[in-house]
């Protein structure tokens, strides 16, 4: 059980490895050469020109201004002067939502914590239970928790009104924070500039036609159902294949620009290579010569499988991307059902260029049930089997426990710093290191199920990433530690002694949890804004890889913030909040000192680091509010559990009215709230529409979305030797007139021909309407 000494050494430890990680950031950046890696995002965009251009030798690398020096923590308040508009403008309503999640930890947790220190932590502490009990290990920090309450005694009314008073602050704010995201979202989208995203649909399962090819039927389908305001269509291609040759023979040229760069360095020799794995066996050739034929090979290959992609009609999927002439009539052809039968001609919003997945598009639509059943059998066994390794990071966590079975290891053990290493600090890295790779897994499994945009993939990977959390560290930790750490007494008492024992346990994992966010949420935030592992990285790229501006571009380029694993991160810690704020309020500084931190350093990480891939104009808040939600009900049952033990027989039933007035509340935000995050008003698709005409009535719309949602590989300028009839393949989405085979089921007369230019004005229909 780690005591306040092992708490301060973890502490200390922590804090002067945040402390290290802040001070060499503050020196770094100010480096001339190191000025890509840190404010990559101005370079980029064409704001910042290189300092190590102009000056010495020496102050090309080194900055010999010695007043900079003076002003090395000037970051923090440059990070936080820019107004939030300003910000929304700079980085997206994404990036600047994203960073309200921790105001929003901020605005929770300050106002919890003064009331639990001064109510709470003198009611438990005024208490001698735990020196009392006999069967029970404990230490100084639990006699601040709700353990040390006797049992019955009439102080639980204190944990039952704090309970109530936190939830209502909770909800307050929430609903605060949901209203005004709202508004942000609404005037974003109705300030945001045109985009290619807000004139289309994406329409899937097109039923076959055996007269009619895939785009000539979705053509004729919405000029006859949406008459006045279809406007052009691009169908979905199976592209695939073409995308991995393009892929590999991006390898292969980046090998080829390493040695050729290699060899002009140093022409006395030239490079060789060999061919089998990784280079590492095989013949031993000539690497500019192998590689250069290595790229005439994938040309040759890319060219044959572009011709077969564009003319072959079996790589047509059944979906295509429709746009319409105005938001209006794209918002009402994607919020509507289009076919009396509702498995054919589904519709929704396409995402935007730059967050579609292309990969994904090409999975029929009748395999995605049996992946998506797939993954959640196997995410069931990924859960379930990684309880593994939480135990034996427990077992790190509890050494009082194992002493008790394996007496052999006490004398090792008992040395005061080790002991205190081991319990204070070591669990917390342990338990970091086991879920480096769980983010990589979960995005995998995204793919597979086969959401169509980079925006689902990272929601639906962020998603499982909180359940993991919450099944594995926090409710594994709590059971597998507590079986540690009270082993004797599992083992002595009857089975139906134990949750009584468990109810006793659960406040005591609070210093695991304290541990945990010191060196996630104080160390590791401090690490991220360091960016020790890109510095390296930039710099080997830049010596050995960087010809061109481009590449050097590609080399600094930190891509976007992470939402798939910082989203659920944050998470985790308002459910550790909620869940301990009544329990153990010692842990509630610990958490507040990472909101703070983390804010400042991700502020300035979006200001001048991380370039966003995409915008969902924060379609991810729904899911922040219901997995905060989440975590409140999660709290109040658990607290319902713990009382249980305790044999406050009068005071829990109390408890019971607080997760149905929470998930009344939630039904509320998420009717009154929500619709504008899934959907696209009408009255403001046609404010923009006719603000749009009024401003450029003679805007060509037709050729501003011709091409907008053409698989990349067809427009991409490496690959500009393929043949020429590619370009006569793609006027294909062009047709003016197109030629309607199919005959109607119904009897119901159909034009031979349909014209795209000859649908009927909004004036004239409305003049209809109006004779009506």
């Amino acid at each position: 059980m780690a005591t306040i000494g092992d708490i301060g050494l973890a502490a200390a430890i922590n804090i002067i490895t945040a402390l290290i990680f802040l001070l060499a950031f503050a020196v770094l950046r100010l480096q001339p050469f190191n000025d890509r890696v840190y404010f990559p995002k101005w370079y980029i965009r064409r704001l910042r020109t290189s300092p190590s251009r102009s000056g010495g030798v020496v102050s090309k690398f080194v900055n010999v201004d010695l007043k900079s020096y003076v002003r090395f923590l000037n970051w923090v308040p440059d990070a936080l002067r820019m107004p939030e508009l300003e910000l929304i403008e700079h980085a997206g309503l994404d990036s600047a939502v994203y960073l309200r999640i921790y105001l929003l930890g901020l605005k929770i947790f300050f106002p919890i914590m003064f009331l639990a220190w001064a109510v709470l932590v003198p009611v438990n502490v005024t208490n001698d239970t735990l020196e009392k009990a006999k069967d029970v290990t404990f230490s100084n920090i639990d006699k601040l928790s709700i353990s040390n309450i006797p049992l019955g005694s009439q102080r639980f009314w204190v944990h039952i009104v704090m309970a109530y008073t936190f939830t209502f602050w909770t909800c307050y704010v929430l609903k605060k924070e949901y209203e005004t995201i709202q508004n942000l979202r609404l005037h974003f989208i109705h300030s945001e500039k045109r985009r290619p995203d807000q004139f289309t649909v994406l329409v899937k399962n097109v039923p076959p036609d055996p007269d009619e090819s895939v785009s000539e039927l979705v053509e004729h389908f919405f000029l006859v159902n949406h008459p006045n305001h279809y406007l052009t269509h691009q169908v979905v291609r199976n592209a695939n294949k073409l995308a991995d040759l393009v892929e590999e023979k991006k390898k292969q040229r980046n090998w080829l620009d390493y040695y050729q760069l290699k060899y002009s360095r140093n022409q006395s020799k030239r490079p060789v290579t060999k061919t089998g794995f990784l280079g590492l066996c095989g013949d031993k050739v000539d690497a500019i010569d192998h590689y250069t034929s290595n790229i005439e090979k994938l040309s040759e290959k890319i060219a044959a499988e572009r011709k077969r992609v564009m003319s072959d009609p079996k790589s047509i999927m059944p979906a295509a991307f429709v746009s319409f002439k105005t938001r209006w009539g794209a918002a009402v052809c994607a919020q509507t059902q289009q076919s009396k039968d509702p498995t054919q001609w589904i519709t929704g919003w396409a995402a935007e260029p730059r967050d579609v997945y292309w990969p994904n598009l090409a999975v029929p639509y009748v395999q995605l049930t049996v992946k998506r059943l797939m993954m959640a059998v196997s995410f069931f066994f990924l859960t379930f089997f990684f309880m593994i390794p939480i135990a034996m990071v427990q077992s790190l966590a509890n050494i009082e426990g194992i002493e008790k079975r394996a007496p052999f290891l006490k004398p090792v053990i008992e040395a005061k710093v080790i002991k205190s290493f081991i319990q204070g600090f070591l669990p917390g890295i342990a338990l970091k290191i086991f879920l480096i790779l769980l983010p990589t897994i979960l995005m995998m499994m995204s793919k597979f199920e086969g959401f169509l945009s980079i925006s689902s993939l990272e929601r639906r990977s962020a998603s499982r990433y909180y359940i993991f959390n919450f099944v594995n560290v926090f409710l594994g930790s709590i059971i597998a530690g507590t079986a540690f750490e009270q082993l004797n007494t599992f083992l002595k008492k009857s089975a139906n002694e134990i949750p009584k024992t468990i109810g006793v346990a659960i406040p005591m994992k609070a210093t695991f949890f304290i541990t945990y966010i010191m060196v996630d949420g104080w160390a590791g935030i401090a690490g991220e804004i360091l960016r020790l592992k890109p510095l390296i990285f930039y710099h080997l790229k830049n010596t050995f890889l960087v010809k061109t501006e481009k590449d050097r571009e590609k080399a600094m380029d930190a891509g976007s913030l992470g939402f798939n694993t910082g989203e659920p991160q944050i998470q985790f810690y308002f459910l550790l909040g909620l869940v301990y704020a009544v329990v153990t309020p010692l842990l509630l500084p610990f958490i507040l000192v990472f909101f703070a931190l983390a804010y400042v350093v991700f502020r300035h990480q979006i200001i001048n680091v991380y370039n966003q891939e995409y915008e969902s104009a924060a379609a991810f808040w729904p899911d922040v509010h219901g997995r905060v939600i989440s975590a409140l009900v999660i709290s109040q049952l658990l607290l319902m559990g713990l009382l249980s033990t305790k044999e406050a027989a009068l005071t829990t039933p109390f408890l019971l009215a607080l997760p149905v007035l929470t998930i009344w509340f939630h039904r509320y935000c998420k009717g009154r709230y929500e619709p504008a995050f899934v959907k696209f008003p009408l009255q403001e698709a046609m404010m923009k529409d006719t603000l749009e005409r009024a401003r450029e009535p003679h805007l060509n719309l037709k050729g501003y979305l011709q091409n907008a949602y053409i698989h990349p590989v067809f427009k991409d300028e490496d690959d500009s030797d393929s043949d020429d009839d590619n370009g006569e393949s793609l006027e294909k989405y062009e047709q003016e007139l197109v030629p309607t085979k199919r005959q109607s089921r119904k009897n119901t007369p159909v034009p031979s021909k349909i014209s795209a230019g000859s649908s009927p004005s909004i004036p004239e229909v409305t003049s209809e309407y109006t004779k009506l």
